[in-house]
């Protein structure tokens, strides 16, 4: 299993499943988390994060629903085989990216302009 970061921002109005669906799912997305990599289980996140199981449950449904991760049982949860890429992405696919960078940037403590910034520097 590869080292990674989650946090949680118990402060932000962005729910905590949701600030762990966006960051896992930049991860998967961006290549860090690879293929058949495994995840911590529900109750090794949920602890490590200090927040209740089902908040985690939550964030894995919601990713096994977006097909970026599969859960076995005997195997554990593990990063899936990533979805042939479309040759252009769709208005849709963008916005979720969009909100699930701001969701991970939040979550992270940053505000508008830092994401802004960030962005931009991201496109040059």
């Amino acid at each position: 299993m590869t080292a990674f970061t989650v946090r949680v921002d118990t402060t932000s109005p962005v729910p905590p499943y949701d600030q762990i669906r966006a960051q896992l799912a930049a991860l998967i997305v961006t290549g860090r988390l690879t293929e058949d990599e495994r995840l911590p289980t529900v109750r090794q996140l949920a602890t490590d994060l200090g927040l209740a199981p089902s908040t985690v449950a939550r964030a894995y449904r919601e990713l096994e629903a977006a097909k970026l991760i599969r859960t076995r049982r005997g195997a554990g949860t593990r990063v899936a085989t990533p979805p042939s890429k479309p040759t252009r992405p769709g208005p849709d696919q963008l916005a979720t990216l969009a909100r699930d960078f701001t969701s991970a940037a939040r979550a992270l403590g940053a505000d508008t302009e830092a994401v802004l910034t960030a962005v931009r520097e991201a496109l040059n």
